[in-house]
């Protein structure tokens, strides 16, 4: 069945959603890197995003670090060549989940068009971020076998819930290259896949622009999206049900409505939850839109505040 017009201004007035679906929803923890667990995970994502395409002009963004991590160790393990930085990586793994996402979105709203957009982010080259790597990527590692790796591809490992991975810098995202693209498709009804895995950081250089190496944080790039394209809502999609305080500890508790003032008041853990919560913070403090977080499979519950955490001004 054709698109109708009447069809996409329904979606248009109910609102611009932008869905930054994790990493780690696409490629679940202890799951095998390979790529028909990905895509059977990417089409039970496509399902519950397809729902959300029904009602509202959709963009979906998407997590890459499990994904970022694997090729740059396929990269490191063919000594033939050097390795590829990690702006090409980067842009290999936008295309690659775009792919699947396009392929599962399709089966859902066989009537919708989709398209991925490969999306350049520009960064700042003076960035502190550069100096200090912080953003974790690719697999988890004993602490031998991290000790190892670093011996051998120099790379820098951190600590992660009891395991090591690997950490990169993570600028700050500034500006979207592609921003007048994704206005256009969005607006002739197509559902637009695009700043995957943060984008591909690039900086400005002699009047171009230069790839770097450096994986941006997926859900700022993503919240700084959703406040280019005036989004009613940022969904930021993950393997938990909700934000939790004092999570890990006996005192936890599942956060339902909040605010940035009052999650600021919090902390939470730098590799997990810290960068969602700082990103929905920014959209809401910035916008008059609100942020969702919560688990994939309940993106349609989340949009209407049905599940997950709910940030919003203090006000709303």
């Amino acid at each position: 069945m054709a698109r109708t017009p009447t069809k996409d201004a329904e979606r248009s007035s109910r609102g611009r959603v932008v869905a930054a679906v994790g990493g780690n929803a696409l490629l679940r923890r202890g799951e095998p890197l390979e790529a028909d667990v990905q895509r059977t995970n990417v089409e039970q994502a496509a399902a519950s995003l397809g729902s959300l395409a029904a009602d509202y002009e959709l963009v979906v963004t998407h997590g890459n670090g499990p994904q970022v991590g694997l090729l740059a160790l396929q990269a490191a393990a063919y000594t033939k060549v050097k390795p590829y930085p990690l702006d090409v990586l980067d842009a290999e793994t936008e295309g690659m989940i775009g792919y699947l996402l396009e392929e599962g979105l399709r089966k859902s709203l066989p009537d919708r068009a989709a398209a991925t957009l490969l999306t350049q982010i520009i960064v700042d080259p003076s960035d502190p971020a550069f100096g200090k790597p912080t953003k974790p990527i690719g697999p988890f590692y004993g602490k031998t076998e991290a000790q190892q790796v670093t011996t051998a591809l120099g790379w820098t490992m951190a600590q992660e819930c009891g395991s090591y991975r690997r950490v990169v810098p993570s600028p700050e995202p500034r500006g979207i290259v592609e921003l007048t693209t994704i206005e256009l498709l969005v607006g002739a009804g197509v559902i637009v896949v695009c700043a995957g895995g943060g984008g591909i950081p690039v900086v400005r250089d002699n009047g171009g622009l230069r790839g770097v190496e450096a994986v941006i944080d997926k859900d700022l790039a993503s919240a700084l999206l959703a406040e280019q394209l005036g989004a009613a809502v940022l969904l930021l999609l993950t393997d938990v049900e909700a934000v939790e305080r004092d999570w890990g500890t006996p005192q936890a508790a599942r956060i339902g409505h909040t605010t940035p003032q009052e999650l600021r008041s919090m902390r939470f853990e730098r590799g997990s939850m810290a960068p969602k919560v700082e990103a929905a913070c920014r959209f809401v403090e910035r916008t008059s839109g609100i942020t969702a977080i919560g688990a994939l499979a309940d993106a349609p519950a989340l949009v209407r505040g049905r599940a997950g955490t709910w940030i919003s001004g203090a006000g709303s």
